[in-house]
């Protein structure tokens, strides 16, 4: 039997709100350090944030569709 590893949905809204949070903290300094207004800083980077969280969705969604790269398991049983 053959088993090919799969990234669920869930998994996918997971790891890109996690990575949305990182790049929002990060993001919220810079425009700070940039800017020297927090309100600045903040909206350069909600801007971001959602530009990329929704980028990123699509982006992973369209991996699972890629083969390339992969190796399949075999589980004995």
């Amino acid at each position: 039997m053959e088993a090919r590893p799969v990234e669920t949905k869930r998994r996918t809204l997971v790891k890109a709100i996690l990575w949305n949070v990182i790049g929002f903290t990060v993001m919220s300094l810079v425009g700070l350090l940039a800017t020297g207004s927090a309100a600045v800083g903040g909206a350069m980077a909600l801007a971001n944030t959602v530009i990329g969280f929704l980028s990123y969705l699509v982006y992973e969604r369209v991996w699972t569709r890629i083969d390339w790269g992969r190796r399949e398991t075999r589980h004995h049983v």
